[in-house]
């Protein structure tokens, strides 16, 4: 059935719709250097979608299982959300199509989930990649305060990764999704990211995440997420001076690192989002013209350039080209 989207202003599915898209434009470039991406795509990098549907990765496939758990949820508590989390990512865990080259650290997570043990304990403590926030974007398209959007942020995150910066990059992630959707543009958001970074460095949210904290040489639940603020901050103080200086046209991954980890892949795709604020495809194929995880930086920016635009970010014909469409479309009218 195909995916019917009008596409008025449309933040919510422009944002998701845009996770996809450069899920999927990244996907084959995930694994390759910048120069065999520039030999198969030419220099501007993969700029059109292929396959009837352009297939998706993990990054999508989860963004949809924190999606469908967040519409199911009778409220917005951790209380209501974590068992719907973790069903559905075990769900996915056994899915025929998680053949898409998922990341271990989400893997071995589940399996711990699947035995029914506390979330605390089935987590990768120490893991902070970036499959903790590929998959937020749902998160920052929610009507909530600040405070659930960051304890439902930090949940979603460490139901896998454990690590504290996996946490914070989470939050800053759906935040930046959040005030895009709001109306902050592109170029605002490293500063708004930075500042809300500095209020949060002491708050341990204990009613999201329990005893998380509690590691050996960790004294306190403030001492554990202040690590992780701290290595945001160092990440976003990179990407602040890099876009103080002109484009030099070359892998993002170079400035604010490859993405394989969380803070990383946050600070790589914003800074393709800004490079690229007035051409959208642009923001995506820079992100997927990168030597690190290239479907990933692409999908956080097409999330980021989707939530400021709008579904009119994208070429019409994508729509219902892209696989899950019909999911993306539901879930982003529920939001719009």
């Amino acid at each position: 059935m195909a995916a019917v989207i009008h596409t008025s202003a449309l933040r919510a599915s422009g944002s998701l719709f845009g996770l996809a898209y450069g899920d999927a434009l990244g996907k084959p470039t995930e694994f390759l250097t910048v120069a065999e991406i520039e030999r198969r795509y030419g220099p501007t990098g993969p700029r059109e979608l292929v396959g009837e549907p352009a297939l998706v990765t993990d990054d999508t496939q989860m963004a949809l299982a924190v999606g469908w758990a967040l519409h199911e949820a009778p409220s917005f508590t951790p209380e209501a959300v974590e068992p719907l989390l973790r069903r559905r990512f075990l769900a996915w865990a056994v899915s025929p199509d998680n053949n898409r080259a998922p990341g271990m650290t989400c893997l071995r997570a589940c399996a711990e989930l699947s035995r029914g043990v506390r979330w605390q304990e089935a987590t990768v403590s120490g893991s902070k990649g970036c499959g903790a926030n590929m998959r937020v974007t749902p998160v920052g398209l929610l009507d909530v305060d600040l405070d659930t959007l960051a304890g439902l942020a930090q949940l979603q995150a460490g139901l896998t990764h454990g690590h504290p910066t996996g946490l914070a990059a989470s939050e800053l992630t759906a935040y930046a999704v959040f005030v895009l959707r709001a109306g902050a543009t592109l170029p605002e958001v490293p500063a708004l990211l930075t500042e809300r970074a500095l209020a949060q460095r002491g708050i341990y949210r204990e009613r999201w995440l329990g005893d998380l904290w509690q590691r050996p040489g960790v004294g306190s639940p403030e001492e554990f997420i202040a690590r992780g603020w701290d290595e945001c901050l160092a990440v976003l103080g990179r990407l602040a001076d890099t876009l103080a200086q002109p484009d030099d046209g070359g892998d993002p991954c170079r400035a604010t690192g490859e993405g394989w980890v969380a803070e990383e892949a946050l600070a790589t795709a914003l800074l393709c989002a800004v490079r690229h604020a007035d051409d959208p495809v642009a923001a995506l194929a820079r992100g997927a013209t990168t030597a690190g995880d290239s479907d990933s930086i692409a999908a956080l920016a097409g999330a980021f350039v989707g939530a400021a635009v709008g579904m009119t970010a994208w070429p019409r014909e994508w729509v219902n080209r892209i696989e899950y469409a019909d999911q993306l479309a539901t879930l982003g009218a529920t939001w719009d």
